[in-house]
């Protein structure tokens, strides 16, 4: 069973960031709230001890939010994003190691989209989807091989989806699993695309049923081959909901974690540590930015986790607790 075990506030906070995860950190860039200065914001959560750490490193123009972020060995690339209106399709790369941030040179065709999806196998990066100002919502695929840093438009065969934006991309083996998303003509989505990356088709799927609720700004993570989303919002609603995608069997699975979780939520950070999901930040309905985050232990937590959730839920006696039981409950409590 899994369940809901950290709750903590008093991050960056805001919606549209995009994260890596990199062993026992997760790595923020950017974001709604990422100021004016002309510089970008790292923001770095220690999923050991619970704390953040900012870094502040000048890079001219990369302040953005609505990008997309993947990691390729020890190097986070970053693509798209806007900002204060203004939309970008220049590439950037930030070293993990060194923090260092560098404008690879790159060639080929290059994508003009935003509100895309971003994913990656191996050393190649697939971008989908998205907006362009030319021709509006687009279905079109792009990849950048980064051994060479060549991008190239990809010629798919078979019906792929419409156009779309505010969907999720998330790769599975050799097969790229495309969910929700909005279509101009048809409004939010709640059925899987899949995109053969070794053929270049787009595969013909069974229904699956029962279907999570038509959603776009979702957040979507891969896990021991299967596929869970959060969140996300359509026409009417906002969700905090967490289903589960087997490609085997093509069918979804309502997780339904113990413990309090996020509220209603949409473009929420979404990483995944070890057997642990981390959600971050993201926007109420109501326009209300997040500072909070969550982790969500995807199996049953270990009988010391839930020790120490009694300790803190029913506020009993620590003061005859080992010294790294007191600084483990010190993390999860204090800000």
């Amino acid at each position: 069973m899994s369940h809901w075990t950290v709750h903590r506030k008093g991050g960056p906070g805001g919606p549209a960031y995009a994260a890596v995860s990199v062993e026992q950190k997760v790595y923020y860039f950017g974001g709604y709230c990422g100021g004016n200065t002309g510089q970008t914001e790292v923001h770095i959560f220690n999923t050991v001890t619970l704390r953040w750490e900012k870094l502040t490193t000048a890079t001219t123009g990369l302040v953005r939010e609505g990008h997309t972020a993947v990691l390729v060995e020890d190097t986070v690339f970053i693509w798209g994003g806007k900002r204060n209106g203004r939309y970008y399709n220049i590439l950037y790369a930030f070293d993990v190691d060194a923090h260092r941030w560098f404008q690879p040179r790159v060639s080929g065709t290059v994508p003009k989209m935003k509100y895309h999806s971003a994913c990656v196998l191996e050393k190649v990066i697939f971008i989908h989807g998205g907006y362009t100002i030319m021709i509006g919502l687009t279905n079109v695929m792009y990849t950048l091989d980064t051994s060479t840093m060549v991008w190239s438009l990809i010629n798919t065969r078979g019906t792929p989806p419409y156009g779309l934006y505010g969907h999720s991309a998330t790769i599975i083996g050799t097969k790229m699993f495309v969910f929700g998303g909005y279509e101009e003509f048809h409004g939010v989505y709640n059925s899987i695309r899949v995109f053969d990356t070794e053929t270049n088709d787009w595969m013909r799927t069974p229904s699956a049923q029962p279907l999570p609720e038509g959603r776009c700004w979702h957040s979507a993570i891969t896990y021991n081959g299967e596929l869970y989303i959060f969140g996300g919002c359509n026409d009417d609603q906002t969700f905090n909901d967490v289903w589960k995608f087997s490609p085997e069997t093509f069918s979804w699975k309502k997780v339904e974690p113990k413990g309090k979780g996020p509220c209603p939520m949409k473009h929420m950070c979404c990483c995944i540590v070890g057997d642990r999901i981390i959600l971050f930040g993201g926007k109420k309905r109501v326009k209300t930015i997040s500072n909070e985050l969550f982790i969500l232990d995807l199996f049953s937590p270990s009988l010391k986790t839930l020790c120490k959730l009694a300790v803190i839920q029913y506020a009993l006696d620590q003061s005859e607790l080992a010294h790294n039981i007191r600084w483990e409950l010190a993390a999860v409590t204090t800000k």
